[in-house]
Order: C-alpha cells, then structure tokens, then sequence
C-alpha cells in the first residue's frame, strides 16, 4: 500500500559539493514547497506544468536559507507515479540540513532507504526487475554492468518474461482443449507445433538462465585466490 506522506531526502551524495539536490515526493509534495519557495518572477507552483524547473529562494520565515532551483514533477508523469519536487541547492551540508529539516518541520518525513524507488514499484512505474536495476545501475563500475543494468531498467528482462507467460499460456490452453475433448475424433493442434512450443520455451529458460550466470560475474565479479610464499 502506498503511504499518503510527504517523504524527503538528499538525492545526491551526502557531503559538500558545488550542488546538491533535495527530492520530496507525495501527495503534498508541490503544495509544501509553493509555502516555502518564493520564484524570483511571483510563480505559484501550484499552477505551474509539470516537468517545469523554477529559479526562486528557499524562506523560514523571514530568513533567506538558499537560492534554488525547483524542479516541478506531477503525479502520475513521475519516478515515483506521485507529485514530485526536486530541489536544486548549493552543495554545503549546512544548507541541506536547514532545508532537509525546515520540510520536516512543514510536514514531510525523512524517506526510508530506497522508499522512492519502492514508491515507483507500488504506483507501477517498474516492475521488480527493473526496481532492482536501479541499485545496480548506480553501483556500476564498468561498461558491461552499466549496459546491463540500462537494458534490465528498459524492461529487456520483463519483455522476456512477459513473452515466455504467453508461450506458457498457449501451451496450457492447448493442452486443455485436448483434454475438455479427449473422447472425442478432433486434434485442435498439431504434434510437431506442441514440440516446437516446448523447444521455444525450453530455449528461453536456458537463455535467462545464462544471462543470470554471465550477469552474475559482471556483477560480482569472479573471487580469486592469490597463493604462495609472500613477496615473490
């Protein structure tokens, strides 16, 4: 079930940097920020478009905490299928701190780890596969893992799996027929077109199975024993 919060957190690296970006998403995502954010040219983010990036300052009050960029994203065109804001702060951790904590004091909540990746599974924005090619997307290292991952998050492992359903169904639904009029003088399939769905189906299974093993090694890597005498 998906929760009717306001979630936050640093979508960057933590630590200093020339930029860092803050992501908020939820329901009351875009109303929060519109009470905090005042646009350089009087904009009420509530009415602005959606996929739409706004220059403005970031208010507690009286108080100026950053100038910022806000990035507006609405529900269901999202990540996460919710309304989304992304703020695009300078890199200093003092200044994300104030914003992160001035959101929470407004009503929104520290998101758990990947709370908005699993946001984006509940609203069917992804499938599992692909919810999972996320995190291995950003921890690849090399050209292969990073290839893999683009073509798991495309939906390359999904498609092969929604094609295999429909081989089984075919197959199950043949089956039955033959058997619902098994006493009776008709064949509704050919013997050699149930071998060549088998031979289908047996080959895709070989095939994920492979590409399991092969993505695995990517991956993962191979572990290696180095032994012998030291220094030689």
């Amino acid at each position: 079930m998906i929760s009717k919060d306001t979630i936050i957190a640093l979508a960057t690296p933590s630590g200093s940097g020339a930029i860092a970006v803050i992501r908020l998403s939820g329901r009351e995502a875009i109303s929060l920020v519109s009470k905090l954010f005042r646009s350089v040219s009087r904009k009420d983010l509530k009415k602005v478009n959606t996929h739409t990036i706004h220059l403005g300052y970031i208010m507690d009050g009286d108080t100026t905490i950053d100038k910022v960029l806000v990035s507006v994203f609405k529900g269901p065109n999202s990540y996460t299928g919710e309304n989304v804001v992304e703020i695009s702060c300078h890199g200093s951790i003092y200044i994300q701190q104030q914003i992160i904590q001035l959101f929470i004091r407004n009503g929104c909540r520290m998101a758990n780890a990947g709370e908005f990746t699993l946001r984006a599974f509940l609203s069917g924005k992804m499938d599992l596969s692909q919810a999972e090619a996320v995190a291995d997307l950003i921890s690849s290292e090399n050209e292969a893992s990073h290839k893999i991952a683009m073509q798991q998050m495309r939906g390359g492992f999904s498609n092969e799996i929604k094609l295999l359903r429909e081989e089984l169904l075919n197959f199950a639904s043949l089956i039955e027929l033959e058997l619902d009029f098994a006493e009776e003088d008709v064949e509704f399939a050919d013997r050699e077109e149930f071998r060549g769905l088998l031979n289908r189906i047996e080959s895709v299974l070989k095939g994920l199975v492979d590409s399991f093993a092969l993505g695995n090694v990517i991956k993962s890597g191979i572990p290696i024993a180095i032994v012998g005498e030291p220094n030689v």
